[in-house]
């Protein structure tokens, strides 16, 4: 039995603001089938690349690239706001639609010429996990694609990473915002 996905993703409009209209996985989550059936097919999706690590976007990227890495035997490589991380780190900040924010990872967990595949839960427009490759590849790693539970294309993000040179793989769309 195939498991449809967008099926258990809730819509909640108006949130966070008039006119939006929020895709909320926390259902996906929920549903023990519905999330085992979505980590499966990204785990398929990311086996060709043959990466050493997953690059999980804070916070809900996490719960998808963990078990990822898990299943295709990579290193899990949290990608955090600022002062989230001990030790020495290394970051990047990028535009948001109103003002800057910072991303950032451990200095040295990212190594030249690891192959690092992105996760997140969802593609918007795209600043965050653009950014995100921006700081992997600036630490020397190969970055051929990046995963997403839920792509809005309306929103061109996942347009603007393939102009970067980077796969886009998502399990379901939505139109709108």
């Amino acid at each position: 039995m195939t498991i449809d996905l967008k099926a258990l993703v809730r819509t909640i409009p108006d949130f966070p603001k008039p006119g939006i209209l929020f895709r909320d996985i926390t259902t996906l989550l929920l549903d023990p089938a519905g999330f085992a059936a979505a980590i499966d097919r990204l785990a398929e999706a990311a086996r060709p690349y043959r990466a050493d690590l997953v690059a999980g976007i804070e916070a809900r990227g996490f719960l998808f690239a963990a078990p990822v890495a898990a299943a295709i035997g990579a290193g899990l490589l949290p990608v955090r706001k600022p002062g989230k991380l001990p030790g020495e780190r290394v970051g990047i900040d990028y535009a948001l639609e109103y003002g800057t924010d910072r991303l950032e990872m451990h200095e040295g967990a990212c190594l030249p010429g690891h192959r690092v595949l992105l996760i997140d839960d969802l593609i918007a427009t795209g600043g965050t996990a653009r950014a995100t490759v921006a700081l992997l590849r600036g630490a020397g790693a190969e970055v051929p694609a990046a995963l997403f539970a839920i792509d809005l294309p309306d929103l061109g993000g996942a347009a603007a990473l393939r102009a970067d040179g980077v796969a886009v793989h998502a399990l379901m769309a939505f139109d709108g915002h």
